[in-house]
């Protein structure tokens, strides 16, 4: 019962933001400039799944609505107000290398080519260029971009916790990482296990915090995984608290396209 209380009084605070909130913050925003935040983007999978299912670009490479995966995810950063983009990708994605240095161009993305343990030492990789606040991403996750945009107007111009995590109850990952909050919203915990926990992470995460000590303490403690380095800020007493996405996709395999690309279709659609 509590579940579905706390699920239903969430999705009335993220319609009341979303209906008055964010219409005045925009309006606040027309009349001088777009909010500024860093990015770092982990595009240095293998994206082993797709490739056993015969699809043999790098996954940020596949196309949504014929658009690169990782291209949603930079555009939608940079027309968010996002001036200093840094890009991971591993040493074999030479496609990937290469798409990023041709229509992105220097000027606009730091790549970094380098093959890493885990996606939590690429965010080690990345940490050196980022200021807060910074937004870490997935290079394989497709949201609503309205959505987006209010996560991030939310997290950097109202929210007073250190980190905002992107939450949705649209559950369709091999390996979720399940959240387990309080009323307020505030994470209490990141479960491996779904323990009848509704959210999952939307691999979003707004820093507003500084975490280079923290890194550098998490690597002394042979932390291997970004979801492991998140319960390690926990245990640090960071601050953490979740807004929620209607839906994010994780593009794992085929199917996964599919249903990415009818997303975004059906958003097409209710604005005309």
């Amino acid at each position: 019962m509590f579940i579905l209380l706390f699920k239903k009084l969430f999705k009335v605070i993220h319609k009341k933001y979303l209906e008055k909130e964010i219409s005045i913050v925009m309006m606040q925003k027309s009349k001088t400039k777009k909010t500024k935040f860093d990015v770092g983007i982990i595009a240095a999978g293998e994206g082993s799944r797709l490739k056993a299912e015969g699809i043999q670009l790098s996954k940020p490479m596949i196309p949504i609505l014929g658009k690169p995966l990782i291209q949603w995810v930079i555009d939608a950063a940079i027309n968010s107000g996002a001036d200093n983009i840094s890009c991971i990708v591993n040493e074999q994605s030479k496609d990937l290398e290469s798409f990023l240095k041709a229509y992105y161009g220097s000027n606009k993305i730091n790549l970094v080519v380098k093959t890493t343990e885990s996606s939590f030492h690429s965010l080690k990789e990345l940490s050196q260029y980022l200021t807060p606040p910074f937004l870490i991403a997935a290079s394989d996750s497709v949201f609503i971009k309205e959505e987006f945009l209010s996560f991030i107007e939310y997290g950097i111009n109202i929210s007073d916790a250190d980190v905002i995590v992107a939450a949705t109850d649209f559950i369709d990952d091999e390996k979720p990482l399940y959240i387990n909050l309080d009323e307020e919203g505030s994470v209490i915990d990141f479960v491996d296990n779904t323990q009848n926990y509704e959210f999952v992470t939307g691999g979003l995460y707004l820093f507003k915090k500084e975490i280079k000590k923290e890194i550098e303490g998490a690597m002394n403690a042979n932390t291997n995984r970004l979801r492991n380095f998140l319960r390690f800020l926990i245990k640090r007493e960071f601050n953490m608290q979740a807004f929620p996405f209607s839906r994010i996709i994780d593009v794992d395999h085929r199917s996964d396209i599919i249903k990415a690309e009818e997303i975004l279709k059906q958003k097409k659609n209710k604005k005309r």
